[in-house]
């Protein structure tokens, strides 16, 4: 990432069941509907594969600033999204957003 760039992460467990046909279409809404909110850069789902990590899933994305991820999270359809699936759908998750560091030497 160069300059002011963003990149929001957060890692998430379902209530459903990683063969559950709600867990496919929770991932394929969250893609869907999350992607196409305009400030949003380089979307993701992802599997957490690791035995170190007791998280199902992921979801990566990035911002061109900071300004960018505020807009993200105001935006109506995240806003539905969370108050209409995430709240209901996700067991529990963490959040982690990150900036660039130039590291010298």
């Amino acid at each position: 990432m160069e300059g002011n760039r963003l990149r929001h992460m957060v890692v998430f467990s379902l209530h459903h069941g990683p063969d559950a046909a709600e867990t496919e279409t929770f991932l394929a809404d969250g893609q869907r509907l999350l992607s196409a909110i305009p400030t949003v850069e380089h979307f993701e789902v992802l599997r957490q594969i690791s035995p170190k990590c007791d998280y199902d899933y992921g979801f990566s994305m990035e911002f061109a600033d900071r300004a960018a991820y505020e807009a993200y999270n105001a935006d109506p359809d995240h806003v539905a999204f969370v108050e209409e699936r995430w709240k209901k759908e996700v067991a529990r998750f963490q959040e982690i957003d990150f900036s660039d560091i130039r590291v010298t030497g």
